[in-house]
């Protein structure tokens, strides 16, 4: 069935994601005429998944302390965070039926911890009015007497007056980011900054990371230099894996990792943050005592996870056999700074389709930051990960959809409607 042909509608949103979701809602309250078009049968799909199907749909903080949490220059976002900030996020879902919670770091989830949940409101609010959802993939959009005027589809083109792009980034193609907003952008002269993987897991050439496949951190802290300079450090858990480390403190460590072509980086954990050198020392100490006379390596049951034991044996230099009461000073203080500050290289990060989220994307300087509105081509809006921003982990990327999204959706054939 050739459902595209035929049809015509004030604004065409390319993509159910969450950013297509909150503009296609927010232009059709506004009394327009508003079709998405997604292929996906599951609308939202990528939104569903996020959190580990928990959705951190935002973060409970200031508009500054978002911005501060962008690694690139956040000023573009100014005007549109000031109009929908994340108190204006969580009354918009709360007031619509969502109840949310507060955890640790300030992120927002929902009551539920039900990523569909939140989807699923979306959805209903852009069906409470009149959203038409077309199952088909955009191909193209079109433009005539220098503004936009339709868009091609597999089943035929579309007539309207506005599109936008909400077409996600790179990472998780199977959710449908499969990069065609950035071709839709250059069709129409936008520059595009090449994308990289950003939230991503890690890759070690350090063969014990393997050795430890499987084994999780809790409660330590991770610092990550750039050259030897210090670029993070944050408290919370982590995983070693086949190919290095992820876990939720590498994730947000690899976005401030951009250079990957130019810099070096490497990793170093803090095992026992809660204890500085003297009070760790000490805790040595006792143990040492209380196993005096077995072999090293039956010596650090108390003080470290069973994986770990035999890398931080062969990391400390001191033969597994030696009896404790035999271990040097030295040797004691080798092995205090594995605890402190054990190492990991990085020799690079997981593909893009593993991340999270994607750096890069459409240049924000060609987009009017009060509006999301092509500087190029009227009647050409973008929303969410499609443009060249991103932040850390927090809810943070998930209150730049919502905020773009909305002063999209607010500002999209304002003049005329």
């Amino acid at each position: 069935m050739n459902e595209s042909k035929n049809i015509s509608c004030d604004l065409v949103v390319i993509g159910g994601g969450a950013s297509g979701l909150m503009l296609a809602a927010t232009a059709a309250e506004r009394g327009l005429t508003v079709t998405v078009l997604d292929p996906n049968q599951k609308l939202g799909r990528k939104l569903r998944i996020t959190g580990k199907g928990r959705c951190n749909l935002t973060n409970h903080c200031d508009v500054k302390t978002v911005l501060a949490n962008m690694p690139g220059d956040g000023r573009f976002l100014y005007s549109a965070m000031s109009r929908f900030s994340p108190a204006d996020v969580m009354t918009w879902f709360e007031d619509r039926g969502l109840p949310l919670k507060i955890e640790r770091g300030n992120r927002v989830f929902p009551v539920s911890d039900n990523a569909n949940d939140v989807a699923e409101l979306l959805l209903k609010e852009c069906r409470r009015f009149g959203v038409r959802f077309l199952r088909t993939k955009a191909k193209a959009i079109c433009s005539e007497d220098g503004r936009v005027s339709g868009v091609v589809t597999e089943e035929g083109t579309i007539s309207c007056r506005a599109a936008a792009v909400c077409t996600g980034g790179l990472s998780y193609p199977l959710t449908g980011s499969t990069g065609d907003g950035y071709r839709f952008a250059k069709s129409f002269g936008h520059t595009v900054t090449a994308p990289q993987a950003s939230l991503v897991p890690l890759e070690s050439e350090d063969e014990y990371c393997s050795q430890m496949q499987g084994f999780a951190l809790k409660n330590v802290c991770l610092s990550a230099y750039e050259d030897d300079r210090l670029i993070y450090r944050e408290l919370g858990e982590m995983l070693f894996t086949h190919f290095g480390v992820s876990g939720p403190l590498v994730l947000s460590a690899s976005a401030h990792m951009r250079h990957m072509d130019s810099c070096k980086y490497r990793l170093e954990i803090d095992l026992k943050p809660g204890l500085d050198e003297k009070k760790l020392d000490a805790r040595l100490l006792r143990d040492f005592e209380k196993y005096a006379n077995r072999e090293f390596k039956n010596a650090l049951i108390d003080l470290a996870g069973q994986s770990m034991i035999p890398v931080l044996i062969e990391l400390s230099g001191i033969p597994e056999e030696t009896k404790v009461h035999d271990i040097t000073r030295e040797q004691r203080m080798r092995l205090l700074r594995l605890f402190k500050a054990f190492p990991v290289s990085v020799s690079g990060k997981r593909p893009i389709d593993e991340a999270i989220v994607t750096a890069g994307g459409v240049n924000p300087k060609e987009v009017n930051p009060r509006t999301m509105e092509s500087k190029l081509m009227p009647g050409l809006y973008f929303a969410g990960e499609v443009l060249d921003l991103d932040a850390y982990t927090g809810g943070f990327n998930l209150q730049i959809a919502w905020s773009t999204a909305r002063t999209a959706g607010l500002a999209v054939l304002k003049e005329e409607s």
